[in-house]
């Protein structure tokens, strides 16, 4: 017990001779949070052409609005699908996103409808296909007979079969829980900011967010085949105002993710290598605390076996409503779990963040982290 005190006391030095030297900044200086920005359809792909408006364009303008304004963000890196008028396959829409190890993909979309519907939607991958949900999937996935060997592409998925829709919707789950809380502050901010009507957060099974690994979303921004609101996106000022909607609700996303990983601890970017090493390997243990990192939370009761979890072992899980939580890894020793956080990184999950628990109940990691002081 007189070794861990020493080791937390050694611990809590060194940060504050740090804070000394870098107080201003709050921050580790992790690498930037990668966004990967999707202007749907494109070249010979118009997408819905309501009102005499191409999608792909005002899809497009948007986007670039969007990447533009987070790109003034020198914590965020921006990368673009397309910035042209070129067509680009789904599949490799999510593969950029993936040889990125992007924290986000975000594809922006025009809606269409036989009728004068109104309103922004913005999708999550799922097996939610009844009805409208359907014809939206079914009308964003037959852009891939548009590509050259689909049939390879694909595997024989049909958009116009509900079985084939329901059968991509597994994939991505595991990210459900993060791509449903950047989808619901896209809808809050098309209300709030840009004062438009929301028909809210939906599920759908799209192939462009099928195998992206990392929490991702489709935003439709509005129909333009409704007369005014076609018109609406058709103006600068009209996609501006939906672009910065976009760019807050992903500023807001990663500072509520910022915080839930636990980086407003005191950085030691400016200590020397050796201690740097010292204090990421030194035991810093809390009585009575378990650390674990969470990796993914689903609506569907996985196996916490190594073959659900991309290799990774030591997998537990909780039940919470309708979710399950999945987590990496247990440990009373705060650096051991800082070190299991960066192997779920390195095997896929970019988003995943450390979670602490006493007596049983999930309590926040900073109030965790102030025991050392006691």
């Amino acid at each position: 017990m007189q070794t861990k005190r020493k080791y937390i006391k050694v611990f809590l030095v060194l940060t504050f001779i740090t804070s000394l030297t870098c107080f201003g900044s709050l921050q580790a200086q992790d690498d930037k949070f990668v966004v990967v920005l999707d202007a749907g359809h494109g070249g010979h792909d118009s997408g819905n052409l309501g009102n005499g408006y191409k999608e792909k364009n005002i899809a497009l303008n948007v986007t670039l609005e969007v990447g533009r304004e987070l790109e003034k963000n020198k914590d965020i890196k921006v990368i673009y699908t397309r910035k042209t008028d070129v067509f680009i396959e789904l599949h490799e829409r999510a593969n950029i996103a993936n040889k990125a190890d992007a924290d986000l993909f975000v594809s922006i979309h025009c809606n269409a409808h036989s009728s004068q519907a109104s309103g922004t939607e913005t999708f999550v991958l799922g097996e939610k296909n009844t009805g409208r949900n359907f014809e939206v999937a079914k009308r964003e996935n037959e852009v891939i007979f548009l590509e050259d060997n689909y049939e390879e592409h694909y595997e024989g998925f049909d958009p116009s079969s509900p079985e084939s829709t329901i059968a991509i919707g597994i994939e991505q789950e595991v990210y459900v829980e993060q791509s449903i809380t950047l989808a619901r502050k896209i809808e809050d901010n098309f209300i709030n900011k840009a004062k438009r009507k929301s028909r809210g957060l939906k599920q759908a099974s799209l192939l462009v967010i099928r195998n992206t690994y990392m929490p991702s979303v489709l935003i439709e921004v509005g129909f333009l085949t409704n007369t005014k609101e076609g018109a609406y996106l058709n103006t600068k000022a009209g996609q501006s105002k939906m672009a910065n909607a976009i760019k807050d609700a992903i500023v807001e996303y990663k500072k509520e993710i910022d915080q839930n990983v636990g980086k407003s601890m005191i950085g030691t970017e400016k200590v020397d290598k050796k201690t740097v090493e010292v204090l990421e390997t030194m035991p810093l243990v809390y009585e009575d605390v378990t650390f674990k990192v969470q990796i993914a939370a689903s609506s569907r009761d996985l196996e916490p076996k190594s073959y659900n979890f991309k290799g990774l072992s030591d997998i537990s899980k909780v039940k919470d409503g309708k979710l399950y939580k999945y987590f990496y890894g247990s440990t009373s020793d705060y650096n051991k779990v800082k070190q299991l956080q960066e192997e779920a990184k390195s095997k896929g999950y970019s988003s995943c963040f450390v979670v602490a628990y006493k007596a049983g109940e999930q309590i926040d990691v900073a109030e965790a982290l102030k025991s050392a002081a006691n």
